[in-house]
């Protein structure tokens, strides 16, 4: 092709922002990502290359990536991968796409993990490896367990911790608790479905394409954390942590079902805009 009537790559980014720019805040960003994807190219690439010319094949490449974004269908699953943490995970249909409150629930793992000691952590509902895996990379020390009902979703998860070299982790297929085989554990986390099965956000934006399994969870979003809460102190050794993310106004009852189910210091944290995030609660040191 003649690259004299070939569009600038930066010409060509300004239109697709363009045509992003309605259906997404965040027009530049995301169609930064998807010409990077098309280019098969890093983002510094671009701060060099903006006056070259973009052959035919990657023009094509690109505006199917960016039909793909205006039906609707999220980045994340586009691309492969989504950051989460410091990590760079791929991300697959599968699996929820990791979001950033969730690290939220990482920074209150790792307050209650000293670097300095062998524990043993549980991650239920691991789907791409999102929180074991961002615990695992700052506790080498601690050895990591997750799990996931979904084969293909844990298949994504341990992927990704073999791209990242975690050798900590190691992964059971299973519902819950059922994987953990009377094991103990010093620290159990999870975001498991929070949203109620009839809720109309399951029907917009990115949620529309996520599995439903792994987002709702009965008429009031409960079901899911009223089992792993009736449970968790059969796993969790004296003194261990159960922590789960849930909705913003969860947070009350939530709380009420970690104290029914046992557990002392429960208490709520908030992500940073200050929205009920994260409630955790602690086996009493006498349990035997």
């Amino acid at each position: 092709m003649n690259t004299l009537t070939s569009p600038r790559l930066d010409a060509l980014l300004r239109d697709g922002a363009a045509r992003l720019s309605l259906s997404s805040p965040e027009a530049r960003f995301e169609a930064e990502q998807l010409l990077l994807h098309a280019l098969g190219r890093e983002r510094a690439w671009l701060f060099t290359h903006g006056s070259d010319p973009v052959e035919a094949p990657v023009q094509t490449a690109f505006a199917a990536l960016l039909e793909r974004r205006l039906t609707g269908e999220p980045l994340a699953y586009i691309t492969g991968t989504r950051g989460f943490w410091t990590l760079d995970l791929q991300v697959t249909p599968a699996t929820l796409i990791p979001r950033a409150e969730t690290e939220r629930l990482v920074e209150l793992a790792l307050e209650r993990l000293p670097p300095d000691r062998a524990l043993q952590v549980a991650d239920l509902g691991t789907g791409s490896g999102a929180i074991a895996l961002a615990v695992a990379s700052e506790r080498p020390q601690a050895k990591v367990l997750a799990t996931d009902a979904s084969g293909d979703a844990l298949a994504v998860a341990q992927a990704n911790a073999k791209a990242h070299a975690l050798a900590n982790v190691d992964f059971a297929h299973g519902d819950w608790f059922a994987p953990l085989a009377g094991r103990r554990f010093d620290l159990i986390a999870s975001n498991p479905p929070y949203i109620e099965a009839g809720d109309a956000h399951l029907e917009q934006g990115d949620l529309r394409f996520e599995p439903a399994t792994a987002l709702a969870s009965g008429a009031d979003g409960l079901d899911d954390i009223r089992r792993i809460a009736a449970q968790a102190r059969a796993h969790l050794l004296p003194d261990g942590w159960l922590l789960l993310e849930h909705g913003f106004d969860q947070g009350e009852p939530v709380r009420a079902l970690l104290v029914q189910a046992g557990l002392d210091e429960v208490q709520t944290a908030q992500d940073l805009e200050g929205r009920d995030r994260v409630t955790l609660g602690r086996n009493p040191s006498g349990t035997p």
